[in-house]
């Protein structure tokens, strides 16, 4: 195993969107970002952008519902790097409709990527970040999570299970000095979001926001940037709003 003093970060969906900016916000933090996305190109134009703004960044093609890849992908990352410093778990689908409507295949695939996916990223990361003393692991939830909304009963089912998970994480991997905590962010137009929000409903979510604003993806990327930084060395098992205040309302 090689070994180097430049911390690393992993980050699912990183092709576009948070997880994107999430990308590049890490690496202007001084990480070497493993750009993991499930499209060879966006995963590919996000490195550049990376690399072209002057961080260091590696693509990574990788279904994050298949096991042994992700596992077999982050031995990789470690063999060559020798650590794994972060993980943000930020690769989902989302399918908006009404509860009677949804199939097998669909319950099946959004519960493959939205919760699947992080007991396979945080089962091959314990031992790499058990050995090297400790690490982070940032889990992306939502709003969903506690707030019903209509036709969004699978997306929420989804990110409550991805809340309790990271608190249930938390105490179980916080003795091998890894942190697990969540975000949520708020309305972000990202590509993604807008597949299944229209302009309309943006405009009504940015009425919502005691801030007046829709976010970015640079706001949800410094909460995930903290949550993973030393300041927050001894915050773990927490739920952060990146949300401009809709959640308090």
């Amino acid at each position: 195993m090689s070994g180097s003093d430049r911390r690393v970060a992993l980050v699912t969906g990183a092709g576009r969107g948070i997880g994107r900016g999430t990308a590049e916000r890490l690496a202007r933090d001084g990480f070497t970002v493993i750009v993991a996305d499930r499209s060879a190109e966006l995963a590919a134009t996000a490195t550049a952008a990376v690399t072209e703004a002057g961080g260091r960044a590696e693509p990574l093609v990788v279904d994050v519902t298949d096991r042994a890849a992700v596992r077999a992908a982050i031995e990789d990352v470690v063999g060559r790097h020798g650590r794994l410093d972060a993980v943000v778990n930020n690769a989902m689908w989302v399918l908006y409709k009404p509860l009677t409507d949804f199939d097998e295949q669909e319950i099946d695939g959004m519960f493959a990527v939205g919760l699947k996916a992080l007991f396979w990223t945080m089962q091959a990361a314990v031992e790499p970040m058990r050995a090297q003393g400790g690490g982070s692991i940032v889990n992306m939830s939502s709003p969903a999570a506690t707030r019903g909304l209509p036709g969004t009963s699978l997306y929420s089912a989804v990110k409550g299970a991805v809340t309790a998970l990271t608190r249930q994480a938390s105490q179980e991997l916080g003795p091998l000095g890894i942190r697990v905590n969540a975000v949520v962010p708020g309305a972000v137009p990202t590509e993604g979001a807008r597949a299944v929000v229209d302009d309309e409903g943006y405009e009504i979510r940015k009425k919502m926001s005691p801030l007046g604003r829709l976010g970015t993806p640079d706001d949800i990327a410094a909460g995930i940037a903290w949550l993973i930084s030393d300041d927050s060395r001894f915050v773990t098992g927490h739920t952060l709003a990146v949300d401009g205040g809709l959640l308090s309302l």
